[in-house]
């Protein structure tokens, strides 16, 4: 049973179990080699092998080239090289930036800081599934424009966006494209060639690999200006002396990424958890997000007139998110789900179930149980609208 301190787990958007076969390659690399892989000595082009051989991993997942994938701390970091990167190495006269309203605060931040600095950012709309209209970005584009960033899946609610229209959009106009993928890696295709992205950013422990580790796919010719500068790592574009053992922990779960058979079987569950909610809630449980394009293992859910803080409170050891933040006296509507339109007494009952690769049916099996039994005792439904 996918399980941790918490009970059942289903929160796998908010952070992945490391795998055991990613946790056997760094048990193995726990004692060595801890060579520097800049060193010229044994140890440390031992080391180097270890980081190549990882970074050719991610770029086979990726469809692109080993030179193109640099290695980072993680997503966020990933996300503000490539936008911030983007910006201190854009040609003259552009100061645009594309992106849309339901991005992680990854992308948000980092547009807002560059807004300080001069920046132009338009972030353009969602439907009422939480989808991009292509047309709009390209309504958006100036000839000022140098940026276009849309995440490929949405964390809160799992729609997949248009990418492959967006980035063709994107090429027409002669401006980069970046797509956040960190909700997509090992769940739906990532090909960089497919998507027609410039920049990718992917997280490991969104993809079971440890916290602390993720990488930035930048296509050739693509000119960032490093954001930690220092010795010349990474082929000059991420100073820090690499980590043999996360990085490959994150070739190990590349591998491990590229076989999206597992994701049928995800998907399966995902849709079970759903049936069985309708089930025992009727129309007091509502869907949010596209109902068909959206990442097979998620499921967002409005528990209407009850906020979802307190459904989760009464369920117990179920470990999922909440789509609003609650506050002294009221709740914040989800910045996603208020971009979508939900009204505020549906979206406040939002509930994030999402799935994962170590999930099995016993824990559909046992979340519909906690959930029927507030079903039986009246604690969720129009009552308490």
């Amino acid at each position: 049973m996918s399980r941790d301190a918490a009970g059942i787990y289903l929160d796998y958007n908010a952070s992945t179990p490391i795998d055991p076969r990613v946790a056997a390659v760094m048990r193995r690399l726990l004692g060595g080699p801890f060579a520097n892989p800049s060193a010229l000595h044994p140890g440390g082009r031992e080391a180097r092998a270890i980081v190549d051989g990882a970074r050719g991993r991610v770029a086979d997942l990726l469809g692109a080239a080993a030179e193109e994938i640099v290695f980072t701390s993680g997503g966020s970091e990933a996300n503000n090289a490539a936008l911030v990167g983007a910006w201190f190495a854009r040609p003259d006269g552009t100061e645009g930036i594309v992106t849309t309203a339901v991005e992680h605060p990854a992308i948000l931040e980092p547009a807002r800081f560059l807004e300080r600095l001069g920046a132009t950012v338009t972030r353009v709309p969602v439907d009422r599934f939480g989808r991009v209209d292509p047309d709009d970005v390209r309504r958006a584009l100036t000839a000022r424009t140098f940026v276009v960033s849309v995440m490929h899946a949405n964390n809160e609610v799992g729609t997949v966006e248009p990418i492959a229209e967006i980035g063709a959009i994107a090429r027409e106009a002669g401006v980069l494209f970046h797509t956040d993928a960190a909700q997509t890696i090992g769940k739906i295709p990532t090909r960089v060639d497919d998507l027609g992205v410039d920049l990718l950013s992917i997280a490991g422990h969104k993809a079971y690999a440890p916290k602390g580790i993720g990488a930035l796919y930048v296509r050739r010719g693509v000119r960032l200006e490093p954001l930690v500068h220092g010795a010349g790592h990474e082929s000059g574009r991420r100073a820090g002396t690499e980590s043999a053992l996360l990085d490959a922990a994150l070739g190990e779960a590349a591998c491990l990424a590229a076989d999206l058979a597992p994701m049928e079987g995800v998907r399966a569950m995902r849709d079970r958890l759903w049936d069985g909610l309708r089930a025992l809630f009727g129309d007091d449980v509502v869907l949010n997000g596209h109902p068909v394009e959206r990442l097979p293992n998620t499921l967002n859910v409005s528990f209407v007139g009850r906020p979802g803080a307190d459904v989760l409170a009464a369920v117990g050891d179920v470990a999922a998110s909440t789509g609003s933040a609650c506050h002294a006296d009221s709740i914040e509507l989800s910045p996603v789900l208020a971009a979508m339109g939900v009204e505020p007494r549906v979206g406040m009952g939002a509930v994030r179930l999402s799935l994962g690769r170590m999930t099995v049916a016993a824990d559909i099996d046992g979340a519909l149980e906690r959930f029927g039994r507030l079903a039986a005792e009246g604690r969720i439904g129009a009552s308490h609208r």
